[in-house]
């Protein structure tokens, strides 16, 4: 991949408390910063303390933010075929939000956080994010992705590129390796 390429994907994986949304953040900031067409949705949480409580939706483009879903534990179910999913979703803003991401190409910078088992294996959340992605109408697309789901998401981007992140002392490393490359 190289500056002059359309479709890149950076694909940025890592367990929960990596880094990745503070990752996300700082390359936003910095995109912004050197006037670069941002458009998709990041989900930051919501935290009361150290126990997250829910997530907002932000249009980049926009600036406009949401209430995404609310942390709501469910037993677990043996016979189910999905594990129960430990929060409830405001069926709204999931809407609004795939009107968001239908109409985000073509961009210079798209970003996606986060493609993750609703999406992928349910077709469901972001999954308006699907075919965005798939397009590469956009200079560079940046994906968020738990480590579980990478191969099955190479499968589906084989041009993506993995950027692994381990803890918050490579976040600053691993913005400028990004920026370096693509801008």
């Amino acid at each position: 991949m190289d500056k002059n390429t359309q479709g890149n994907l950076i694909i940025i994986t890592g367990a929960r408390g990596a880094g990745k949304t503070t990752l996300i953040g700082e390359l936003i900031s910095a995109f912004r910063q050197q006037g670069i067409k941002l458009s998709g949705l990041t989900s930051p949480a919501v935290f009361e303390g150290d126990q997250k409580t829910g997530i907002t939706a932000v249009n980049l483009a926009t600036g406009e933010t949401r209430h995404l879903a609310v942390y709501d534990p469910k037993p677990e179910d043996p016979s189910a075929e999905h594990r129960p999913l430990n929060w409830t979703f405001d069926p709204a803003v999931i809407t609004w939000g795939n009107q968001v991401l239908s109409s985000a190409t073509p961009t210079e910078v798209l970003v996606v956080d986060e493609i993750g088992p609703l999406e992928l294996n349910r077709k469901q959340g972001w999954s308006a994010a699907l075919p965005a992605l798939d397009s590469r109408q956009y200079h560079l697309a940046i994906m968020v992705m738990r480590p579980e789901l990478l191969e099955k998401s190479l499968q589906r981007w084989p041009w993506g590129e993995v950027v692994a992140v381990s803890g918050l002392d490579q976040v600053h490393l691993r913005k400028q390796e990004i920026l370096d490359q693509f801008f």
